[in-house]
């Protein structure tokens, strides 16, 4: 069964855009630039990253 969480390894701030891309089997570096760019494009995407980053477990909690 496939689980979102923050992942632990491949992080810069959080880990969101990491479990993100682990999760949808993307290029982390991708949903970074996506995220980078929804920030400062419409401004919207700082809250709902620090949201994620509560509610999101961390890979050791869900492992």
């Amino acid at each position: 069964m496939k689980r979102l969480y923050r992942s632990e390894h491949d992080k810069i701030l959080g880990g969101v855009c990491g479990g993100i891309a682990e999760y949808y089997d993307l290029d982390p570096s991708l949903v970074r630039i996506v995220t980078v760019l929804i920030v400062l494009g419409t401004g919207v995407g700082i809250l709902p990253y620090l949201i994620a980053w509560l509610i999101i477990p961390k890979e050791s909690e869900v492992r």
